[in-house]
């Protein structure tokens, strides 16, 4: 039997009746047409002509419209998105709404040109992966890493539960080299930003480096963690010093460890968390960010070993961290142009690595002065947003997910930060401010792990169902679904110039996505 709501009683009627008659004010718009000049937010160079816009006409769209009208991007498929600015205050996001106000507050006159300071959100266009083109056997076990080149997407790594890292030729989709050692299970990898050696860490407590372009190690095992090795990251290269690379490790023993990869000597050991140090990342201001177990991330000086900061506000586990530079960090001198634009001279090279780096800096949500920002996601379902250059307090709490957030990512232009979590949904934020964006359903399964496009245009996610997702960052909403595992996918990564998805998982097989 359905359930008959009462009718109103009287109060409530009355009181219906008094808000109908409160009337509506609708703000009004001042008339008149607004001379407006837009800059690149960078350097401050002026953006086309000089036009004359009416402040109805002031929204986003209308802008990026115009923009590309004035800049001859009259094809569709040519067309760039932007991203805009505040022109009257302190460089936050452009607003129509804080325009009008400042002009009926009498702040602002139409009378004054209005310089928008603008940025391109993508340099080139990453078209979503949509067909598996290649499905390759090797492993003997489950894939539990991979990471492609910084160079190109010709070289895809991986390390699984047999024991081996294997690098495979993407273009061919066949194996390549078979990297035999370890004698426990291979948990992370990376490659160094200048494409000359990968390195490998495992459950039996050692780090092992080899020449990616013949298969062989470089020297013995590094030994000196107690416990399994879980994260490591790379010398910034444009940090390093002429013929001595270095990277950091990460174990379950509570320490890191700063390595010199061609001596394989221990330069500095970090000790100071109580528990497993789950993450590390090497910043590009010569900082190393440690996340732990122990439910801090502390942040060390890479050359003194001193420890900076300790960053003290999840109530649980930090499982993962992420730098808004780690795009550059990783790719070093290398960019979507291919070897072309690559320079030929080891000081050009460090030069180029050092550039990219600035500008993500200045296209990082707080800008170049604030420095490098900091995300964390934990087992307390939240994540974290920092500015450690600037403040040892967290800016935003990052709220929204309802099981543990296993893993988080910045977009490479800094403007984004995608998470995945449990409870099988990954989310959109705003890196500038922790603004939440987007939940994107979909999976039926815990996601394990998210990747951005290299124009930060599409997402990339792998999960417990088996299958991957690409989706459209802007709106939110699923680009194309992505079967063909047969088992859970635990790892996924989109190559640094756009053309291939690489992934992995229980079924043992490497799979590559393209468009």
């Amino acid at each position: 039997m359905a359930t008959v709501l009462p009718p109103p009683s009287k109060r409530q009627r009355r009181e219906e009746n008094e808000r109908a008659a409160v009337a509506i004010e609708v703000p009004t718009i001042p008339t008149g047409l607004q001379r407006i000049q837009f800059r690149d937010a960078d350097t401050g160079a002026a953006q086309g002509p000089v036009v004359s816009v009416a402040l109805a006409d002031l929204a986003p769209k209308n802008l990026s419209l115009l923009l590309n009208s004035l800049l001859g991007h009259t094809d569709p498929n040519d067309r760039l998105p932007y991203r805009f600015y505040n022109p009257l205050g302190d460089g936050g996001e452009f607003s129509q709404e804080q325009i009008i106000k400042a002009y009926l507050d009498g702040t602002a006159t139409t009378e004054l040109q209005l310089n928008i300071p603008c940025r391109a959100e993508a340099v080139f266009k990453v078209k979503a992966v949509t067909r598996c083109s290649a499905s390759v056997s090797g492993h003997g076990e489950a894939i539990l890493t991979a990471a492609f080149s910084p160079a190109s997407s010709k070289r895809l790594a991986t390390g699984g539960g047999d024991k081996t890292a294997r690098i495979w030729d993407c273009e061919t989709g066949t194996p390549l080299h078979t990297l035999k050692g370890h004698t426990g299970w291979v948990l992370t990898l990376a490659w160094s930003p200048d494409n000359g050696m990968l390195a490998t860490g495992s459950m039996d407590n050692t780090l092992r480096l080899w020449d990616p372009e013949k298969g062989t190690p470089l020297g013995n095992a590094l030994k000196g963690h107690t416990k399994w090795i879980t994260s490591l990251s790379w010398e910034p290269y444009h940090l390093r010093q002429p013929g001595r690379p270095r990277l950091a490790s990460a174990s379950k023993d509570a320490t890191i460890r700063v390595w010199d990869a061609v001596s394989g000597h221990t330069d500095v050991a970090l000790t100071g968390h109580k528990d497993s140090v789950t993450c590390v990342k090497w910043g590009g201001a010569g900082w190393i960010y440690s996340g732990s177990r122990d439910r801090t991330v502390k942040i060390w000086s890479a050359e003194t070993g001193r420890l900076v900061h300790s960053l003290d506000a999840h109530a649980h586990w930090v499982n993962h961290l992420a730098l808004s530079t780690d795009f550059v960090l990783r790719t070093g001198y290398f960019d979507h142009k291919g070897p072309k634009s690559t320079p030929d001279t080891l000081d050009g090279k460090r030069r180029k690595a050092r550039e990219r780096y600035e500008a993500a800096l200045a296209s990082a949500g707080g800008g170049a002065s604030s420095g490098e920002r900091l995300v964390t996601a934990s087992d307390d379902c939240t994540m974290y947003l920092w500015s450690p250059t600037t403040t040892t307090k967290p800016l935003h709490r990052l709220i929204g997910h309802q099981k543990q957030v296993n893993h988080v990512t910045f977009s490479p232009d800094g403007s984004l930060i995608a998470s995945a979590a449990f409870d099988n949904h990954t989310k959109l934020w705003q890196a500038s401010d922790g603004k939440f964006l987007h939940t994107l359903r979909g999976h039926v399964g815990a996601v394990y792990q998210c990747c951005f496009s290299p124009d930060s245009r599409l997402l990339v996610t792998a999960s417990k169902d088996t299958t991957l997702k690409a989706w459209e960052v802007r709106r939110g909403v699923l680009a194309e679904n992505l079967p063909g595992h047969a088992d859970e996918v635990f790892a996924v990564d989109w190559a640094p110039d756009g053309e291939r998805v690489g992934s992995g998982g229980q079924d043992k097989a490497v799979r590559i996505w393209r468009n």
